[in-house]
Formats: C-alpha cells, structure tokens, sequence
C-alpha cells in the first residue's frame, strides 16, 4: 500500500482493519479507525479506499453514511476530493509526463490508483481550476483530456 498513507494513518494514531462487508460498501472510518473490505482485488483499489477513509478522518463529522442528506454528501465529496489531492497531486502527473507516461492505464499504474479513482481526480481538477492551471514551468491541461506542456 501507499508508504506516505501509512505514514500519515500510523501519525495520526489511526488503525486499519480489514472485514467483509455487505453490499458495496468498501471502507469506512469511526473513532479513529479506518476499515477497508477485505475482498478489495488490487493493491491500488484499497489505495484508494485509503485515501479517502484518511479523508473523512481529516473532512467530516458525525454519520454521513445516508447521501441523500445534503451535508452528508458535501462532506462525502470533501473526502474524496482529499484522497485525489493525496495521490494524484499535479506535481506527480508532471513527473509522469516527465519520464513518458502518457495513457491513462500507465498512468493509473504509475500512481498506483485504479483508473477510475484517475478520471475522478482529473474531473476534481477540471472543477477545481477550470480548463487548465500552470505549476511551476508546466501547464496542466485537463481538458478535452490530460495533457501537459513544458514551458521553454
């Protein structure tokens, strides 16, 4: 899994458990504990299932598993949008750009996140900073796909 994940899950004195759920619940965080599925396939779904546990711990209060409440399903997004800030931050999809990743399935496998959890990242952005943002010497375009340009 994730070593800065762990890092952050073992400084925050939070515990991990693995446990079948029912339904298609695939993690959940209480009381400073994250529980992930145990039925989870690969590596880079319980990645993600991570992040966005550690996300809850960071974004929301109380019970929001009923998403048909308003505020339930602001802090449900809040949390989610942690976890694509934590694994797919700008700089690594420029250092991916750097050293030739240019499919989103290489991409995926390079942040070691599920494609899906990719696309809703890049979608996170698209709303966060619109078209396009710019680090450092680099526009980042998110639309009409990811592509990035190094400023000469």
């Amino acid at each position: 899994m994730n070593e800065s994940l762990l890092k952050e899950i073992e400084e925050q004195n939070l515990e991990i458990i693995e446990m079948n759920f029912k339904g298609n619940l695939k993690g959940l965080y209480c009381d400073n504990t994250i529980a992930i599925d145990s039925r989870l396939d690969t590596e880079s779904e319980k990645n993600c299932i991570l992040a966005e546990e550690l996300g809850h711990h960071y974004t929301s209060l109380g019970n929001i598993l009923s998403t048909n409440n308003i505020e339930n399903a602001k802090q449900e997004k809040r949390a989610k949008n942690w976890g694509y800030e934590k694994l797919v931050t700008l700089s690594s999809l420029i250092s991916a750009f750097e050293k030739g990743i240019r499919s989103k399935n290489d991409l995926s496998d390079y942040l070691n996140v599920t494609e899906e959890f990719l696309e809703y990242a890049l979608a996170h952005y698209r709303e966060k900073y619109g078209i396009f943002c710019e680090v450092d010497n680099y526009i980042v375009y998110f639309e009409p796909t990811l592509i990035i340009l190094k400023r000469i």
